[in-house]
């Protein structure tokens, strides 16, 4: 008798959950094939357009690493289901286009789970605990053919106690998560926007394409409005373009459309103006206000590329076509006073003492390391690119990688591979404080290499990858370039292996061996035959307003030849 009382409490007990739930988590697809650009969380009122203010959807890391802490907290404040009671939240590629956008590969897989709180944003800080009190909503414990989160499903049994995990499949799977009417889960085919049974309002979708993905001031913007099926009275669209500097005084055209009932698509054009202002490459954002309620967006907020043709160009060359001498060193006639006449070690320790004065020299955190390549590493022959090292070619300074994904995109090399070097970031390192915030620094302090300028470079992202580790030698380059990087690269290691203690450059390739790099006959060679051009004069320069440290061996070439060459004494100056 005292079971089957435990058994019909149990029901009771998950029929007034269900019961009392204003909002449900409907869907969800924590892992797509790639780079997980279609991943959602579907959730759904039962009654339509339901206001969320006072929602939040929190996110719990199950992993043991993760403690059943959380990773992410959405305020749901302002937004609202749709006509069907859902509202669909993923990345700005998702298909369909979401209500709630979140960055490509946000939502994990693997022993986690997704809840819904009343509540603030502000109540569930990352790291907090999963947690049941009478705030919790709903919940989903999932994987990906994990195991079970025992401890998360320990913690949410207080709130329903026939909860389990619920496994997507596989990691790379095609499914989701999805919820019936009678509360439980099956797996099947993703269906973002509609309800998991397929009734419902049958929406129609609108769709945004473009003539082209880049344009140049002076360019014509075409845009095609589509819808997915025919339309019984005329519909007006009204949309923006704004986004940063991009404003309506940069375009000529009139921001609304009318779509014809009878008719699938829609046409209409943007004047990109050409002024004569360097504004820098910018990215227009071209939004379509809210639709009427059986309408969605089948994508939007669409990131259009503006190249700016007033570029300038510099008075001195690129690596591949270099110049010399037009660029003059920044720095005070006795700044290297104290090497003269010194050898050996002594010779190392006098230069250290210059570069790594702890009273004077100064650190940056890893995300200021993208404005000051940015001024570094520009392009002498278009001011709004940077020049990628390896690839030995421009890059507009607006595709620096933001997500997974490195393809068309630059970020930072470390051309002592930080793996190499023992050295990585912290949570200081996600702020961009700016040149006159900054961390005091010295010989020891090995993590700041982390985000030394004097040893990073802007980089194309895939090449990036294709270099991984490699010591210089056992990697030369893409095949096809020409390889002037080669003595700009080798000083950078060169200067790193002074300025830090732990790190050295040693003949060979020591393998499981941090803190040495080589080949040390392969650095000097490439040092004595691409020399020091104007190029690396000038980011020596600008680096060394940052950081209040300059590289010697670019400064000082044959001072390469005493530290690490066969030459003894270096000469008095």
């Amino acid at each position: 008798m005292k079971n089957k009382i435990l058994v019909v409490l149990a029901l009771f007990w998950s029929v007034c959950v269900n019961a009392q739930k204003e909002l449900l988590i409907n869907e969800l697809d924590c892992d797509t094939p790639g780079l997980d650009t279609q991943e959602f969380i579907e959730l759904r009122s039962i009654k339509p357009n339901f206001p969320l203010d006072g929602f939040v959807l929190v996110f719990f890391n199950g992993s043991s690493s993760g403690g059943n802490s959380c990773y992410l907290a959405l305020d749901l404040d302002g937004y609202q289901t749709d006509v069907n009671g859902i509202f669909l939240i993923g990345p700005s590629t998702l298909i369909p286009f979401p209500h709630y956008i979140i960055p490509e590969n946000t939502i994990q897989n693997g022993e986690d789970a997704v809840a819904i709180y009343k509540g603030e944003g502000t109540d569930f800080p990352i790291g907090k605990m999963a947690f049941f009190d009478t705030r919790l909503i709903d919940v989903l414990i999932y994987g990906t053919s994990d195991p079970d989160a025992v401890t998360m499903l320990q913690i949410f049994k207080a709130f329903d106690p026939n909860i389990r995990q619920i496994n997507e499949g596989s990691a790379n799977n095609t499914n989701s998560i999805q919820r019936k009417n009678d509360g439980t889960y099956y797996v099947g085919i993703p269906t973002p926007r509609k309800l998991n049974d397929g009734s419902g309002v049958i929406l129609t979708g609108i769709k945004l394409a473009f003539n082209k993905q880049k344009y140049t001031e002076g360019d014509t913007i075409q845009i095609t409005f589509q819808i997915d099926q025919i339309i019984e009275s005329n519909l007006v669209i009204e949309f923006s373009v704004n986004n940063g500097t991009f404003n309506l005084t940069d375009i000529k055209g009139e921001l609304k459309i009318t779509l014809q009932k009878n008719q699938y698509n829609a046409t209409t054009s943007l004047i990109i103006l050409d002024d004569k202002d360097d504004e820098g490459d910018e990215e227009l954002v071209f939004k379509m206000a809210p639709l009427p309620e059986k309408y969605f967006s089948i994508n939007n907020n669409v990131r259009i590329r503006v190249d700016d043709n007033d570029f300038k160009i510099a008075d001195f060359g690129t690596p591949l076509n270099p110049t010399y001498g037009r660029v003059k060193a920044q720095y005070d006639k006795d700044y290297y006073h104290v090497l003269n006449g010194k050898s050996g070690n002594d010779l190392k320790w006098a230069l250290q003492s210059i570069i790594a004065n702890p009273l004077i020299v100064r650190a940056q955190t890893y995300n200021d390391l993208i404005d000051i390549l940015k001024e570094a590493d520009q392009n002498p022959e278009n001011s709004n690119q940077i020049w990628q090292v390896y690839l030995e070619k421009g890059r507009s300074k607006l595709d620096f990688q933001t997500s997974s994904d490195n393809n068309n995109a630059w970020n930072r090399e470390h051309v002592w591979p930080r793996s190499r070097g023992g050295f990585n970031s912290i949570d200081e390192d996600e702020q961009i404080n700016g040149k006159n915030i900054f961390w005091s620094t010295g010989p020891d302090s090995l993590r700041h290499a982390n985000s030394d300028a004097h040893g990073i470079r802007a980089v194309n992202g895939v090449e990036n990858s294709n270099r991984g580790n490699k010591y210089f030698g056992q990697y030369s380059g893409p095949a096809g370039t020409k390889g002037k990087f080669k003595g700009d690269v080798a000083r950078c290691i060169f200067f790193l292996a002074v300025r830090y203690n732990g790190l050295q450059v040693v003949g060979g390739y020591p393998e499981g061996q941090i803190g040495k790099f080589g080949d040390l006959d392969t650095l000097l060679a490439w040092h004595r035959v691409d020399v020091t051009d104007d190029f690396e004069m000038n980011r020596n320069n600008l680096v060394f307003d940052w950081q209040k440290n300059r590289n010697p061996f670019i400064d000082l070439p044959d001072l390469v030849e005493y530290v690490y060459g066969n030459k003894k004494v270096y000469p008095t100056n």
